[in-house]
């Protein structure tokens, strides 16, 4: 029982049981964001968790889960992902963290908020009232690079980088398995770039270690159900569920700008 209590001291995990309420199916939507099926719905996660925790915090908690939902999306997805896109992508993305890592603490995480939840919801709306032609080009590679940058950026901030990179990804009508592999090769990436500048500004202690550690079992789950799904629905219902998790994400998000 001393041993017990030595360790609870030395890695004080959180307690409440208030916050595990908010936290199990924050973990469990963030899986299956994770695994491409929920696209959009994933990016729900931190701002869920800021409910019971501050935002550095919650995003702090989530890194190490991140890690576990990647390799897990790695091993399944590795093989299905576009090559090209991520040459094109990736770069853009690690811009965006190091973007985020020299900015944070200077713009106000619910301003970042409002904006990424204004921007999904402005795509949306012109997704429905301007329909594109199936014929219709790709966006530039500009706005590819634009987009991947904020992805980055706001994935580095509040975990919610998966609006701005749908964005781009989308209107591309890949397959509903490329699309979430190649979704989950540049978050894992790019997740993989922010643990030196979330240690170097003291998010990563022993009380979100600890916390994150007694989540970890939970991690997987969703990306092998989010996964398992992405094998089997029809595109039509991929790209519906992916609309629907942007649209709810975008409102979360403008709501926590104004709390």
């Amino acid at each position: 029982m001393s041993e017990l209590a030595g360790w609870a001291t030395a890695w004080p995990f959180i307690a409440d049981p208030w916050f595990y309420a908010v936290a199990v199916p924050a973990v469990l939507l963030m899986g299956l964001g994770k695994s491409g099926f929920l696209s959009g719905f994933g990016a729900l996660a931190t701002p869920l968790l800021s409910l019971v925790v501050p935002v550095p915090q919650a995003a702090a908690i989530m890194l190490p889960l991140l890690l576990v939902m990647d390799l897990t999306g790695l091993q399944q997805l590795w093989r299905e992902r576009d090559r090209v896109l991520l040459r094109q992508l990736m770069p853009a993305g690690l811009l965006g963290v190091l973007i985020g890592t020299l900015l944070f603490g200077l713009l106000p995480t619910h301003a970042v908020s409002g904006v990424v939840g204004l921007l999904t919801l402005a795509f949306l709306a012109q997704r429905l009232l301007f329909p594109p032609s199936p014929l219709a080009p790709p966006l530039p590679r500009w706005a590819a690079f634009g987009l991947a940058t904020t992805s980055g950026f706001t994935s580095f901030v509040v975990h919610a980088g998966s609006p701005p990179l749908n964005v781009y990804l989308l209107p591309l009508r890949l397959k509903p398995i490329t699309f979430a592999a190649t979704s989950a090769v540049f978050f894992a990436v790019v997740n993989l770039a922010k643990w030196l500048p979330y240690a170097w500004l003291g998010l990563i202690d022993r009380a979100n270690i600890a916390t994150s550690v007694l989540l970890m079992p939970l991690a997987p789950l969703g990306v092998w159900l989010g996964v398992w799904l992405a094998r089997r629905i029809a595109a039509r219902w991929f790209y519906a569920v992916a609309y629907a998790g942007m649209a709810l994400t975008g409102l979360k998000l403008l709501a926590d700008a104004w709390r």
